[in-house]
Protein backbone atom coordinates (compact mmCIF):
# COMPACT_ATOMS: atom_id res chain seq x y z
CA UNK A 1 0.00 0.00 0.00
CA UNK A 2 1.75 3.14 -1.09
CA UNK A 3 5.15 1.45 -1.49
CA UNK A 4 6.87 0.75 -4.78
CA UNK A 5 6.71 -2.91 -5.77
CA UNK A 6 9.33 -4.82 -7.75
CA UNK A 7 7.15 -4.71 -10.87
CA UNK A 8 6.95 -0.93 -10.78
CA UNK A 9 10.75 -0.71 -10.42
CA UNK A 10 11.20 -3.04 -13.40
CA UNK A 11 8.87 -0.93 -15.55
CA UNK A 12 10.76 2.24 -14.58
CA UNK A 13 14.10 0.55 -15.40
CA UNK A 14 12.76 -0.58 -18.79
CA UNK A 15 11.59 2.95 -19.63
CA UNK A 16 15.00 4.38 -18.66
CA UNK A 17 16.80 1.82 -20.86
CA UNK A 18 14.51 2.66 -23.76
CA UNK A 19 15.05 6.41 -23.32
CA UNK A 20 18.82 6.48 -22.88
CA UNK A 21 20.06 3.25 -24.46
CA UNK A 22 22.50 0.76 -23.05
CA UNK A 23 25.67 2.51 -24.28
CA UNK A 24 24.76 5.80 -22.60
CA UNK A 25 23.79 4.03 -19.37
CA UNK A 26 27.03 2.02 -19.40
CA UNK A 27 29.15 5.17 -19.79
CA UNK A 28 27.16 6.97 -17.08
CA UNK A 29 27.64 3.97 -14.76
CA UNK A 30 31.39 3.97 -15.44
CA UNK A 31 31.62 7.69 -14.76
CA UNK A 32 29.68 7.30 -11.52
CA UNK A 33 31.87 4.38 -10.46
CA UNK A 34 35.09 6.29 -11.09
CA UNK A 35 33.73 9.29 -9.20
CA UNK A 36 32.90 7.11 -6.17
CA UNK A 37 36.33 5.45 -6.37
CA UNK A 38 38.06 8.84 -6.46
CA UNK A 39 35.98 10.06 -3.53
CA UNK A 40 36.85 7.00 -1.43
CA UNK A 41 40.54 7.41 -2.26
CA UNK A 42 40.48 11.08 -1.26
CA UNK A 43 38.75 10.24 2.03
CA UNK A 44 41.19 7.44 2.86
CA UNK A 45 44.19 9.67 2.02
CA UNK A 46 42.86 12.39 4.30
CA UNK A 47 42.28 10.13 7.34
CA UNK A 48 45.97 9.53 8.27
CA UNK A 49 46.68 13.26 8.19
CA UNK A 50 43.64 13.94 10.35
CA UNK A 51 44.74 11.27 12.83
CA UNK A 52 48.21 12.81 13.07
CA UNK A 53 46.70 16.23 13.72
CA UNK A 54 44.31 14.81 16.31
CA UNK A 55 47.09 12.92 18.08
CA UNK A 56 49.31 15.99 18.17
CA UNK A 57 46.48 18.10 19.56
CA UNK A 58 45.57 15.44 22.10
CA UNK A 59 49.18 15.16 23.26
CA UNK A 60 49.43 18.91 23.63
CA UNK A 61 46.17 19.12 25.57
CA UNK A 62 47.10 16.14 27.73
CA UNK A 63 50.47 17.68 28.60
CA UNK A 64 48.79 20.97 29.39
CA UNK A 65 46.26 19.28 31.65
CA UNK A 66 48.96 17.24 33.39
CA UNK A 67 51.08 20.32 34.00
CA UNK A 68 48.05 22.20 35.33
CA UNK A 69 47.20 19.36 37.73
CA UNK A 70 50.79 19.20 38.97
CA UNK A 71 50.81 22.94 39.54
CA UNK A 72 47.55 22.76 41.49
CA UNK A 73 48.86 19.89 43.61
CA UNK A 74 52.07 21.79 44.35
CA UNK A 75 50.10 24.88 45.40
CA UNK A 76 47.81 22.78 47.59
CA UNK A 77 50.70 21.05 49.31
CA UNK A 78 52.39 24.41 49.87
CA UNK A 79 49.22 25.79 51.51
CA UNK A 80 49.00 22.69 53.69
CA UNK A 81 52.61 23.18 54.83
CA UNK A 82 51.94 26.85 55.61
CA UNK A 83 48.90 26.00 57.70
CA UNK A 84 50.80 23.46 59.82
Amino acid sequence: MGGISIWQLLIIALIIVLLFGTKKLRSMGGDLGSAVKGFKKAISDDEPAAKKDAEADADFDQKKLTEQQQTEQAQKSQKDKEQV
